[in-house]
C-alpha cells in the first residue's frame, strides 16, 4: 500500500479516531473510554478499519459487484506486499459517499486517515491487528459476492449464519485476544483463544436477533436462517410483513436461545483475560452484560423488534451498569450481575 503522504499521524488524527468511534458505537465507545494507553489506541484504530469493510458491506444503494469490488481493493490497502495507492480506492468508493454523510461514511471519507494512523503504530500490535482485519474484509467480500445477484444477503442456514458471524465478530475477537494475550501464560493465552469465538459469536448473534427490521429495510440483508423462516411458513422477502410477525418472532427467538448457548464459554473468557498493556476486564464485561440484558429483553418482548424495529436495553439500566464499574467489580462478581440481569433489569 502507498498513501502517497510523507507525514506522520499527528495527535490531532488520533484524537479524531477517538471522536469517530463514539460516533458509531455506543458499545465500543463504552469499551475505549475504559481502555488505557496502548490498548485505547490499539482497538480504537482496530476497530475503524473494521467499520470501513462493514459500512461498505452493509450499504444498499451500492450494487453487490462494486461492494466486493469495492472490499477486495481495501484488503489490497491492508497488504503490506501491494502497491495499490490509497488515491486509488479513494476514487473508487468516493462516488458511493452520500453528499451528507453519517458518522460511518465519514469514516470511509477518512480512510486514509486511519489507514496512515494504524501504520504508525509500532509493529508487533500492528501486525497483530492486520490478518484479523483482512481476515474480516475478505469473508464480507465472499459474503457479498455470493449473494450479488439477490442484491443482498439471504443466509440458508444457522452453519452460514454462523460462518457469517466469524466473519463479521470473530475475527475482531482474534484480533482482540491477539492484542490483549501478549505476555499472558501460554495456559491463560490458549484458553482465552479457546473461547474468543464464543464472545464474539454471541455479541453478534443478539445484534442480529434485534436489527431484524433495520437490517431488512435499510441493508437489505436477511441474516435470520431461510430454513428457519420456511419452517414458519415466512418467504425470506417478506420478513417485515405484518402477516409474518409471529413465524418471524419464532424465529428471533431461535437465534436469541443460539446466543444463549455460547454465554458460559464468552464468561470463562472475561474470567481469564489479563489486564495489561492497558487492557481492562471492564471494557470487555460491560458488553456482554450488555448483551445478557438485550437477551433478556429479547425473550420477554421479541415482536418488538418486528413492530417497532429495534429492541434495547432501557436506558436506566445502561447507566446502572456503568455505575457498578465505577464502583470496582470483580471477576467473582460477573457470575452474580449476569444472573441478575437475566432475571430483571438491573436499576430496578
Amino acid at each position: 500500500m502507498t498513501t502517497g503522504e510523507t507525514e506522520l499521524p499527528t495527535n490531532t488524527d488520533i484524537e479524531w479516531c477517538y471522536d469517530a468511534v463514539h460516533g458509531v458505537s455506543r458499545t465500543f465507545s463504552i469499551t475505549i473510554d475504559r481502555l488505557e494507553e496502548p490498548m485505547a489506541r490499539h482497538i480504537c484504530l482496530g476497530y475503524l478499519l473494521c467499520r470501513i469493510a462493514d459500512t461498505i458491506e452493509d450499504a444498499g444503494h451500492i450494487p453487490p459487484g462494486t461492494q466486493a469490488e469495492l472490499l477486495t481493493e481495501y484488503d489490497r490497502l491492508l497488504d503490506p506486499a501491494d502497491d495499490l495507492a490509497v488515491s486509488s480506492f479513494m476514487d473508487d468508493v468516493e462516488p458511493w459517499i452520500p453528499d451528507d454523510p453519517n458518522d460511518d461514511w465519514t469514516v470511509v471519507a477518512e480512510t486514509p486517515r486511519v489507514l496512515q494512523t494504524f501504520e504508525s503504530l509500532e509493529d508487533e500490535p500492528r501486525e497483530i491487528m492486520r490478518e484479523p482485519v483482512r481476515e474480516l474484509v475478505d469473508g464480507m467480500a465472499m459474503f457479498t459476492a455470493r449473494y450479488a445477484d439477490e442484491g443482498g444477503l439471504r443466509l440458508q442456514t444457522l452453519e452460514e449464519l454462523e460462518e457469517y458471524c466469524w466473519y463479521a465478530a470473530g475475527t475482531v475477537g482474534t484480533l482482540i485476544t491477539g492484542l490483549v494475550a501478549r505476555g499472558a501464560s501460554p495456559e491463560r493465552a490458549e484458553e482465552m483463544r479457546a473461547n474468543a469465538r464464543s464472545f464474539a459469536l454471541l455479541l453478534q448473534l443478539v445484534n442480529i436477533a434485534k436489527d431484524v427490521d433495520t437490517d431488512y429495510r435499510e441493508e437489505n440483508n436477511v441474516y435470520l436462517p431461510a430454513e428457519w423462516l420456511e419452517e414458519e411458513n415466512v418467504e425470506i422477502e417478506r420478513v417485515t410483513h405484518e402477516e409474518n410477525h409471529s413465524g418471524v418472532t419464532n424465529v428471533i427467538r431461535r437465534v436469541t436461545g443460539r446466543a444463549e448457548t455460547y454465554l458460559d464459554d464468552a464468561q470463562r473468557y472475561l474470567e481469564v483475560v489479563p489486564e495489561q498493556h492497558g487492557n481492562c476486564v471492564s471494557a470487555w464485561a460491560i458488553p456482554y452484560l450488555l448483551a445478557v440484558g438485550t437477551m433478556r429483553e429479547l425473550r420477554e418482548r421479541p415482536e418488538d423488534v418486528v413492530r417497532e424495529g429495534d429492541v434495547k436495553v432501557p436506558r436506566a439500566e445502561v447507566y446502572a451498569l456503568l455505575q457498578q464499574f465505577e464502583e470496582g467489580v470483580s471477576r467473582r462478581r460477573l457470575a452474580d450481575l449476569r444472573n441478575e440481569m437475566a432475571e430483571e433489569p438491573l436499576h430496578q
